[in-house]
């Protein structure tokens, strides 16, 4: 059994129940189900055979979720392009998994045979309106036949090349088996504070070409409607689950940010939603506070990576309860280990760390990732012992919970103490005036290096960099406060939608011959 027989089964149950709804188009489960048979046979009557790469450039459309699923009814591999990468790191991606065949969305088709880096591309598909060099979706899937593939993946076959959003230099592919996808549905299934049913309608923002699209197989699975958002606007959304009525939604803490700063947040209908879970970055307790508030108390938290394929511990709904009304500490963790994956806080001889020692938080289980594509050596240093080594550093209380203190290479080092920004921004957080921080290390001819924040203000605020710093101070050691405070209108994202730390840091290190002071 696998994702090929959920989707046949989901036809046959539910088949002119919406599968997929998107602006004003819907998609049934027999729809979904034929349409992505017709897109595996057309594939493999392109010449594509087990374990060739097939490219995706797109926002959200029903198309994704399509191809989704012909590429496991065919055997293929998904190689996504984020379609927030630059040309030069669909560049990069494209030379990286030699794709065979790419498919684009609107606004997507400018690469061709003769564009660097694509020689390994035979075929080029346009999805929606048409462009010279490229087939039409429409066309091929009209063109093929609706018996489904003979073929059945193995476990260890690859189904997914997940590309990092290089935080940490060049691109990295991450290399998801069936097995690890598979081991994911069922975590996610079995994780769910309230499980999805029939006529359930989960909101999915983020592009579904990545995180957001781990959530897809398990609501398809469970009879629920994909909801499709081709861009975040917070008081579009807000309209939008009254609207459709969405019962579960998936955000990145930035998201909630902005629907906290929306007018119409006070005046909006959400009675319809059931479960709001974030991840993907660490949220301000203040913050969740204020959501769990102003919002309602749907909360729930899960911390993953590419590399384990799914969410590796939780911070549910009830948690999120019990630490608003008695354990507010609780609401700087990232829950327990979730499902049948094995977690642990290690020092670095590999020895478990507990109470407020800080060690390297570590994964075993199925859905831990094959490596990196083409990066043997990256891989060693990832998977030690059967371990991946996440590059995150927690520390882990005497109930299981976990602290995840910051990235590894995040940690600065101001007088010979240890900082770690993400306390200094959960305290800036507290302060009502901010809306957004990232706080990095600057050199500093003293010290070494000194902690900076850099801040947005929420509309209308005008609190002082003295201000700030003093608010700091006021709440935790000395040597974490910022010593100084910038103020833009915008801080910069990563195309996963997440803080761009490495590129707020930049301009203050420029001309250095290295990164640590």
């Amino acid at each position: 059994m696998g994702f090929a027989y959920f989707l046949r089964r989901a036809a046959r149950y539910w088949g002119d129940q919406p599968a997929v709804l998107y602006q004003d188009k819907v998609l049934t489960y027999r729809q979904l189900d034929e349409r992505s048979t017709r897109l595996a046979n057309a594939l493999l009557g392109l010449g594509l055979a087990r374990g060739d790469r097939v490219a995706v450039q797109s926002r959200n459309r029903p198309e994704l979720v399509e191809l989704e699923c012909a590429l496991y009814k065919a055997g293929l591999v998904k190689a996504a392009l984020n379609p927030r990468f630059t040309a030069a790191e669909a560049t990069d991606v494209v030379e990286n998994c030699t794709p065979r065949v790419l498919i684009a969305g609107p606004g997507y088709t400018g690469y061709s045979s003769a564009t660097a880096g694509f020689g390994s591309v035979e075929t080029f598909v346009a999805i929606g309106e048409s462009a010279p060099g490229y087939l039409s979706y429409e066309a091929l899937l009209a063109e093929a036949g609706t018996t489904a593939p003979d073929i059945t993946p193995e476990a260890d076959d690859l189904a997914v090349l997940h590309f990092s959003s290089g935080s940490t230099g060049k691109i990295k592919a991450a290399m998801q088996s069936y097995g690890n996808r598979m081991a994911a549905l069922r975590k996610m299934l079995q994780g769910m504070d309230r499980p999805a049913r029939p006529g359930d309608r989960l909101a999915l923002i983020g592009p579904v070409t990545h995180a957001s699209g781990m959530l897809m197989q398990p609501y398809l699975y469970s009879g629920a409607t994909l909801a499709l958002f081709d861009k975040f606007e917070p008081a579009h959304f807000l309209a939008e689950v009254a609207r459709l009525r969405i019962t579960h939604v998936f955000m990145v803490p930035a998201m909630i940010n902005m629907l906290l700063a929306e007018p119409a947040l006070a005046s909006a209908n959400l009675s319809s939603l059931r479960t709001l879970a974030y991840g993907a970055a660490p949220m301000a307790p203040a913050r969740i506070r204020e959501a769990w508030e102003r919002i309602g108390p749907i909360l729930s938290q899960g911390y993953g990576a590419s590399e384990s394929t799914s969410g590796v511990t939780r911070l549910s709904t009830a948690d999120h309860a019990l630490a608003i009304t008695h354990k507010p500490e609780r609401l700087a963790s990232c829950g327990r280990a979730l499902g049948e994956t094995e977690v642990r806080v290690v020092d670095e001889h590999g020895r478990e760390v507990s109470g407020d020692a800080i060690g390297e938080l570590v994964i075993r289980g199925e859905d831990v990732f094959q490596g990196y594509w083409g990066e043997p050596v990256l891989t060693q240093e990832a998977i030690v012992d059967g371990w991946l080594r996440t590059g995150d550093m927690a520390r882990v209380d005497e109930d299981g919970y976990i602290y995840l203190v910051d990235r590894k290479k995040d940690m600065i080092i101001s007088g010979g103490f240890n900082v770690y920004p993400t306390e200094v921004e959960a305290t800036l957080y507290q302060h009502p005036d901010v809306m957004e921080a990232c706080v990095i290390s600057v050199p500093d001819d003293t010290w070494g290096e000194s902690v900076k924040a850099v801040v947005t203000l929420r509309p209308g605020r005008q609190a002082s960099a003295q201000e700030l710093i003093a608010h700091c101070r006021a709440r935790i050691a000395d040597y974490k406060s910022p010593r100084s405070v910038d103020f833009v209108a915008e801080l910069p994202k990563n195309a996963s939608g997440k803080l761009a730390r490495k590129l707020v840091r930049e301009r203050y290190w420029q001309g250095a011959s290295r990164r640590v002071n």
